[in-house]
């Protein structure tokens, strides 16, 4: 199951590692080469994320074909736009799948922070794609339908068909929600802000695109229904507006999530300062002056300080301990890279 993302309140405490790091004998011999901590050894788990994925795929595809099928069995435009919107969702599972792997390569010599960041590269091409063909044919063959009406009918088999799409999408829906609040539990969050802060762009997607696709089904059932009752198009374009404008939100805020990610979303203020704290219990630091936690990947932050280290000792000594620490900083799985610098005395701290 994938990690949680880091919270500092959080039990067992994530970062206590940094607290014990290998302690360094001048006497003793040089350690042998190891790869270097300032390059990204791990790739995130991502097992729970990619499950999450793959249901919600499954689910998307079958639904598609169904509201497809009633779609022209029925002429609702309703119906039409859920068809849509659920290809749209069943692409954009490709993407969410190729960014799931994609990002968790192991870092090269041309990727030393590795490739995490391509989760939010594919992530924001899925949400394109909902804005583009989800919302944007939805609203237009909504308008489309209140120009030119055309009467719809076979009511039965629409109905038929959103109440399975209903029990699909449910279970893909439960899935993601099983997965958020499991991480949210760990890091003390309520769902709905977890799923809006983390830095798993996969677990959003699937989130918000089934609690749209739920939303969408109830909005399709009344503009149906509406249609049956009244004998007027109308209701069921405006459904298909709907849809479409509930689409265009979600796929908004998932570009600006991933914008965030890909241009270098900061640590949250309370991880900040739960490695801070850290930091300053350790027997080699004197105090810290200078400290940068960024996201490089789902669940991978890359931490760069200046430290003022306790005695004053031999180039080579400080070398080792600056490596040290790295190492043990590296040892927090959330930590996928360090760089430790020796601080100048006249920088404050923090």
């Amino acid at each position: 199951m994938a990690p949680a993302e880091p919270d500092p309140a959080a039990a067992p405490d994530p970062f206590a590692a940094l607290a014990h790091p290998a302690e360094t004998d001048p006497a003793a011999a040089p350690p042998e080469p190891l790869a270097s901590p300032r390059v990204v050894q791990d790739a995130h788990s991502g097992g729970e994320s990619t499950l999450t994925v793959v249901v919600a795929f499954a689910a998307n595809a079958f639904v598609a074909v169904a509201k497809s099928v009633a779609a022209v069995v029925t002429g609702s435009a309703s119906m039409l736009a859920e068809a849509v919107h659920s290809w749209a969702d069943t692409g954009n599972e490709v993407f969410l799948f190729v960014a799931d792997r994609r990002s968790r390569r192991p870092a090269d010599r041309e990727h030393p922070l590795g490739f995490g960041r391509e989760a939010y590269v594919w992530s924001m091409f899925a949400a394109i794609g909902l804005f583009a063909v989800g919302a944007g044919v939805s609203i237009t063959h909504g308008i489309q339908e209140l120009v030119h009406p055309e009467p719809a009918s076979d009511f039965g088999v629409a109905y038929a068909v959103l109440g399975i799409a209903f029990v699909l999408e449910g279970i893909s829906f439960l899935q993601a929600s099983r997965q958020a609040r499991a991480e949210a539990k760990k890091a003390e969050h309520d769902v709905l802000h977890h799923v809006l802060v983390t830095s798993d762009p996969t677990l959003r997607a699937v989130y918000a695109e089934d609690a749209a696709a739920l939303v969408g089904l109830v909005v399709a059932f009344g503009g149906v229904l509406a249609h049956q009752l009244t004998g007027s198009p109308v209701p069921d374009a405006v459904g298909s507006i709907v849809v479409g404008v509930v689409l265009a939100v979600v796929s908004l805020v998932l570009v600006d999530r991933n914008r965030r990610f890909l241009v270098g979303e900061a640590a949250r203020p309370e991880t900040r300062s739960a490695v801070l704290a850290h930091l300053v219990t350790m027997p080699q630091v004197e105090r810290v002056t200078y400290l940068r936690l960024e996201y490089v990947g789902p669940r991978s932050l890359y931490l760069v300080a200046s430290v003022d280290l306790s005695g004053n000792e031999p180039e080579e000594t400080v070398a080792r301990r600056l490596d040290d620490l790295e190492r043990a900083a590296t040892r927090v799985p959330v930590i996928a890279g360090a760089v430790f610098t020796v601080s100048t005395p006249e920088e404050p701290s923090l």
